[in-house]
């Protein structure tokens, strides 16, 4: 008998939303009140979600503004990421369970085998990447320039970016699949590009990340990508998923996190 995973599909939220979900649900998996989670998620309006110990000032807000963006912190690290045109994936759960179990590129590498399945269901030919040669790129505020360890990338370009957080006994691990759209748009917003030095980022950005339309030529769904992620995580981790919404009891906690916090720029602003 197969164990069982919650499944919650969530429709288009505000970023402050989305983060408040996830740090929420993770404390509801490590206080034994629900099941380990596979949530998958989008945004609206679209919104920049920096790393856990990002610069803010990477960001140049007034242009953020301008282009009608929000942006929100991250618990987890790495740099930042435009989050539009995308399926988001998290999976929640105690470090108890055994899909999740070990260090953080042993759980990495486990999710991979399901987040390949998905994607190569969809006919993107992708690959896992498990050693990275980090002389040929730099360490600059965009996510998706540098792949990482057991990320997935088709011809050596990044498709999917992940990033991890453990705090009291969960495990969290969320990431961004993007379906379509033009990956230099978020160089529109970094903190002091002008001119050449603007259009030179959004063609760095470009070498080294794709989208699924870039691959395949054409632009896949929501719901199919979505449909194709359930799927394989069910095949792969060996779980059943039991469909369900958000409790009154974790969209009360949600809403208080929003204010206190993922809408506070003590918080979104902290570094």
């Amino acid at each position: 008998m197969m164990d069982k995973w919650r499944l919650i599909v969530t429709p288009a939220e505000r970023g402050a939303f989305n983060m408040a979900v996830d740090e929420v649900l993770l404390a509801e998996t490590v206080a034994g009140s629900s099941l380990p989670i596979l949530r998958l998620y989008d945004w609206s309006p679209a919104c920049i979600s920096l790393g856990y110990a990002q610069k803010a000032g990477d960001i140049d807000l007034d242009r953020l503004k301008s282009n009608g963006w929000e942006m929100v912190r991250r618990i987890t690290g790495g740099r930042a990421i435009l989050h539009v045109d995308e399926l988001t994936y998290s999976v929640l759960a105690p470090l108890t369970e055994p899909r999740v179990a070990g260090t953080v590129l042993e759980s990495y590498q486990r999710l991979a085998g399901a987040l390949m399945k998905a994607i190569r269901d969809l006919e993107i030919p992708v690959e896992m990447v498990e050693e990275i040669d980090r002389q040929h790129f730099t360490n600059g505020p965009v996510c998706f320039e540098t792949p990482s360890a057991y990320e997935l990338t088709v011809n050596g370009k990044k498709l999917v970016g992940s990033a991890q957080a453990r705090r009291k006994g969960g495990f969290l691990q969320h990431g961004a699949f993007p379906l379509f759209g033009d990956l230099r748009r978020i160089t529109s917003v970094l903190e002091g590009l002008e001119g050449k030095e603007l259009l030179e980022a959004g063609e760095k950005v470009l070498q080294r990340a794709t989208t699924a339309e870039m691959v395949t030529g054409k632009k896949i769904e929501w719901q199919v990508a979505a449909n194709s992620f359930i799927k394989a995580f069910e095949d792969v981790l060996e779980i059943e998923f039991v469909e369900s919404g958000l409790t009154n009891e974790e969209l009360d906690q949600i809403m208080e996190s929003i204010v206190t916090k993922y809408d506070a720029w003590r918080w979104t602003g902290r570094f």
